[in-house]
């Protein structure tokens, strides 16, 4: 072979070689992301029963969906985005372990998307340290096989602002920007408005039109139905707003981080919140985040990179202000798409902490790391415990509503209706409260042509439609019947 053939040849290497590194860098930037999904959709299945019940919301937003009973009340606050994405499995199957696993596999692939969207911004050992961090959270794991929105809110938040920092490298990130916007609004549009608010300040002070663009292209589209409804269906756009704060206690000053940290002990709704704090190793991960927050900021400003660091603390810190400051009761996964937002930057610190040269601080951070999965994994067992239970409850008042003739087509009032009313096969109803969508002389005549049940806590009187009924005693609550042609 001449010099000339030597050349080409040691050329063509070349571009082989230079093609196989293209080539090999993606997968070396996405097996440590896609290995921290799998990791988090093995642990939901394996934390969270998939025969577990459907929840309060729950029933809402799948019964739009499902054929198993009558639709449930659906309230001014609530969006249709959940409805939809279990409409693949929910529109023709009832069996909730199905559904269950549907949204644990989903919610698998939704953290690798929104991860994936930071690649270049941060190295992908901090990327997927973040996911670990995030995805181990038990509020986190509780929710991710659950039909409520709030994680979708947070996975969609990680990704819309990860790809608003990468929006000048094409369009790729462009649509990522737009579909996480969207699949916000989709879920809860009030909540985007709030996550992405310093994503509009950066847009609108360095001038950059296409991200905003975007952005409110995603807003638009995830928003529409919801704003659309609120015409039709709510009087208003106005309107929709006014009753959504009424239901939610009337939004104003309320000061909930206290209630919030009560609620992370396990309680999966503090309304009221009362009671004692948890126990210190169950909220210490919290008192921590302002201090990793600030080491963020040093290690991001030392890199010469503050943009990356900053925006995610600045949507993280909006999107939690209405949850914290705004409403006068807690639940954990209010502060879910807070908790996404952060998980990159703190990531980012704890990953220059993990490789500081001194034996002991890598020691401690890791002991740290450790006594925090611990803690988390026992808040989501037995959290999980408890709500297994408190829905098997639910099942068994079933079981006695159908055994004394309670059966479809039917119609359930009163303490918990809503989900015991699905499970039965029933219809739900309320006179009263959030949920009203009846009257006691509508109610009355439902009863002279199906069977109609009221729930009432037990020691509690019947509603006055209802204390001429048959009555008997299901656990903490009595059950009051009348059955159209039978005498009871």
């Amino acid at each position: 072979m001449g010099i000339q053939g030597v050349v080409m040849a040691g050329s063509a290497h070349a571009t082989l070689g230079t093609a196989s590194r293209a080539r090999s860098a993606p997968t070396r930037t996405t097996w440590p992301l896609a290995a921290v999904a799998a990791a988090f959709t093995l642990a939901q299945l394996l934390l969270v029963p998939p025969g577990m019940g459907l929840g309060w919301d729950e029933t809402v937003y799948v019964s739009q969906v499902g054929h198993h009973a009558p639709a449930a009340f659906f309230s001014a606050p609530r969006a249709r985005g959940v409805s939809l994405l279990v409409a693949p499995v929910a529109a023709w199957s009832s069996s909730t372990a199905l559904l269950r696993l549907y949204l644990a596999l989903l919610s698998g692939l939704a953290l690798f998307w929104a991860l994936r969207a930071w690649r270049g911004l941060f190295p992908v050992r901090v990327l997927a340290l973040a996911g670990g961090l995030f995805g181990s959270l038990w509020v986190t794991l509780f929710y991710g096989p659950q039909a409520m929105p709030n994680l979708w809110v947070a996975l969609g938040a990680l990704a819309a602002v990860g790809c608003f920092l990468r929006a000048r490298t094409g369009r790729t990130a462009l649509w990522g920007l737009a579909g996480g916007a969207a699949l916000m609004a989709w879920m809860r549009p009030v909540d985007a408005v709030w996550a992405v608010l310093p994503l509009v300040a950066a847009g609108l002070a360095r001038r950059r039109w296409r991200a905003l663009l975007a952005l409110s292209a995603g807003l638009a589209a995830g928003a529409a139905e919801w704003v659309a409804e609120a015409y039709t269906s709510y009087g208003g756009l106005a309107r929709r707003l006014s009753d959504g704060s009424a239901i939610q206690g009337g939004l104003g000053w309320h000061l909930a981080v206290v209630d919030q940290l009560r609620a992370l002990g396990g309680r999966t709704l503090c309304r009221p919140c009362t009671g004692a704090l948890p126990h210190p190793l169950l909220t210490l991960w919290w008192f921590a985040l302002p201090s990793l927050a600030a080491l963020a900021v040093t290690v991001a400003l030392r890199a010469r990179r503050p943009a990356a660091t900053l925006l995610p603390l600045g949507c993280a810190a909006t999107a939690a202000f209405p949850y914290l400051f705004l409403i006068g009761y807690a639940a954990p996964r209010f502060l879910l798409p807070a908790y996404a937002l952060l998980a990159v930057p703190l990531a980012d610190a704890l990953a220059r902490l993990l490789s500081a040269r001194r034996a002991p601080v890598r020691a401690l951070v890791c002991a740290g790391l450790a006594a925090h999965l611990a803690a988390q994994l026992a808040v989501a067992v037995r959290t999980t415990d408890n709500t297994v239970r408190a829905r098997e409850a639910w099942a068994r008042t079933v079981a006695v509503l159908h055994g004394h003739g309670v059966r479809p087509p039917c119609l359930l009032t009163g303490h918990e209706a809503i989900p015991v009313a699905y499970a039965a096969g029933c219809a739900s109803a309320a006179t009263t409260g959030p949920n009203a969508n009846a009257t006691p002389d509508a109610i009355t005549r439902t009863a002279r042509r199906m069977p109609v049940a009221a729930l009432v806590p037990a020691g509690a009187a019947p509603p006055g439609y209802a204390r001429g009924w048959t009555s008997t005693a299901v656990g903490t609550v009595r059950l009051y019947y009348v059955v159209p042609g039978t005498g009871s």
